[in-house]
């Protein structure tokens, strides 16, 4: 077989999973809405919207509005407003996944089998006589590890993805049920010694290997007062597997659900904790831009600049 373009999944990336905020704009209405726009829509749909009347913009939102309304009972919960927001902020993932998936779906049936993404992988590696045998070890290493998480990712056990266990495959640390299988290969890209712990060797090996004759920087001082104040929750010296998950997948703000929460408080006029077509309308420009927001802003922008 042909040598296939395709990466597998084990790549060296940062530790901890944050959760990316919904917009690099300073969230401060009293100066703009660039934040709501770009927590609403997304990046790029909010330049679009900057392009259009605002009569446009309105006509558009209305659709938006309809699409976000699931049960169609003419009202937006906090729910269905929050998992908009979350679904605009996650389309990069979507985007990657598609990217991905022709080159995985041989058949072409809609699906992505263990098979076909075991053949498209690693199916050069597979038939390759290997002179190294660290490098024949690691692949086969890989291709372990990429099947277990493949299983994982396939809920219904059939070895065959759908797009969602594909994404979940892909992107494990988006899905709550793959958490386990994150913090499972973390310990063992970090553990050297085998004993299923990091402890503070293994820690700071991960992040800085020194040269001959180098001293260790600040950082690292920092980085080992940070594991044994910290991480090492039980100062038993070592990092379990509970403690890794509490250090690369922290509790962190729910981004999407307080956008939503701040866009219901300065859009229900009438105090009912939920949102109707013409409360949002009336409140149009805090959810999408026009060209009068950005001629507004460029007004602001040249009186700054006096």
């Amino acid at each position: 077989m042909a040598m296939a373009m395709a990466k597998p999944t084990q790549e060296k990336k940062d530790r901890v999973h944050h959760r990316n905020d919904l917009s690099d704009r300073h969230h401060d209405d009293a100066h703009g809405y660039e934040y709501d726009h770009e927590a609403f829509l997304g990046k790029e749909e909010a330049k679009t919207f900057d392009q259009l009347t605002p009569e446009e913009s309105q006509d558009r939102l209305g659709k938006i509005v309809d699409r976000i309304d699931a049960d169609k009972d003419g009202y937006i919960t906090h729910s269905e407003l929050r998992g908009w927001i979350k679904h605009r902020q996650q389309r990069y993932i979507d985007e990657n996944v598609n990217k991905h998936w022709a080159e995985y779906d041989l058949d072409k049936d809609g699906r992505v089998s263990w098979e076909e993404y075991k053949n498209t992988t690693y199916g050069y590696y597979l038939d390759e006589e290997f002179e190294d045998m660290n490098d024949k070890h690691s692949y086969k290493a890989m291709l372990s590890r990429d099947e277990r998480r493949f299983k994982m990712a396939d809920r219904d056990g059939d070895l065959i993805a759908t797009k969602e266990e594909f994404t979940a495959f892909l992107h494990p640390e988006e899905f709550e049920h793959m958490k386990n299988i994150v913090v499972t290969e973390t310990v063992e890209d970090i553990d050297k010694n085998g004993d299923g712990l990091i402890n503070l060797e293994e820690y700071i090996g991960d992040m800085f290997t020194a040269e001959e004759g180098e001293g260790e920087p600040d950082w690292v001082k920092t980085e080992r007062q940070q594991f044994n104040e910290f991480r090492d929750l039980n100062k038993d010296g070592s990092l379990d597997a509970k403690e890794v998950s509490q250090w690369i997948l922290p509790g962190e703000v729910d981004h999407s659900d307080t956008e939503a929460k701040h866009l219901i408080y300065e859009t229900d006029k009438d105090k009912d904790e939920k949102l109707t077509k013409e409360e949002i309308l009336t409140n149009w420009n805090m959810f999408v831009g026009s060209q009068a927001t950005n001629y507004g802003e460029d007004l602001t922008k040249k009186h700054d600049e006096l």
